[in-house]
């Protein structure tokens, strides 16, 4: 019996880490984090669930690295003066990034195990602060305020009902029969005047509030470096 492999067969792929993780990260895109088991991710690799164990620890050191390849995705400009510049594109590709794992927004702080990806990300925001003239406590408050609005926006717009304007059009013309206007005029003066135009997207919202932030930590900034200089 012939052991010469197909001429046209394809290569098989090799198990690594790296194909582990990004395997289930896809696996997670498609069906959500719930979904993702050990065995699923063997069966979608064309492996025994045991080979995984020679690349990952168990399923939490996979959670650990796939939130790790989703920091790595984020874009961080290099750092310089333009403190503002550098931390908005880094907001805006973090919630770019989210909106393509969605699963990933309420596990970006959550794991017990940060990998390098996520402790060069921290690093970078914190040296932009902090080598713009922010002190240590000021640095912390915008760190906060910052990622807080970032995943909050994101995890807003994860679970809102609807995916497109004609969806939230629907949804808005849907409440506005069920529900007496008199009753809440302004909700329906925003929904009708607002919600309900053509092309409003929600998503629309976070530049506005992120320019928000931004402005507030550099007037907090001025003031503090005010403070210093008076001492």
């Amino acid at each position: 019996m012939s052991t010469q492999t197909e001429p046209n067969a394809e290569p098989r792929v090799p198990l690594s880490r790296e194909r582990v993780l990004r395997v289930a990260i896809a696996l997670a895109d498609e069906g959500g984090i719930g979904s993702l088991t050990m065995r699923k991710l063997a069966q979608e690799l064309g492996v025994e669930a045991m080979s995984l164990y020679y690349h990952v620890t168990n399923k939490n050191d996979i959670l650990d690295g796939m939130v790790d390849v989703v920091f790595s995705e984020i874009d961080l400009p290099p750092s310089g003066p333009e403190w503002k510049a550098a931390l908005r594109e880094r907001a805006i590709s973090t919630r770019e990034v989210l909106s393509l794992h969605p699963w990933a927004t309420s596990m970006m702080q959550s794991r017990p195990n940060p990998g390098p990806a996520l402790l060069r990300h921290h690093d970078w925001v914190i040296a932009t602060l902090r080598e713009s003239g922010f002190s240590i406590e000021l640095t912390a408050h915008a760190f906060s305020a910052m990622d807080a609005y970032i995943y909050g926006f994101a995890l807003q717009e994860e679970t809102l009902p609807f995916d497109a304007a004609e969806e939230v059009a629907a949804i808005v013309e849907t409440f506005l029969e069920q529900f007496p206007t008199e009753e809440y005029p302004y909700l329906a003066e925003l929904s009708v005047e607002h919600i309900m135009k053509p092309g409003y997207d929600y998503g629309d919202e976070f530049e506005f509030g992120l320019d928000l932030i931004l402005d507030g930590l550099e007037r907090a900034q001025a003031r503090s470096a005010s403070a210093t200089s008076q001492t």
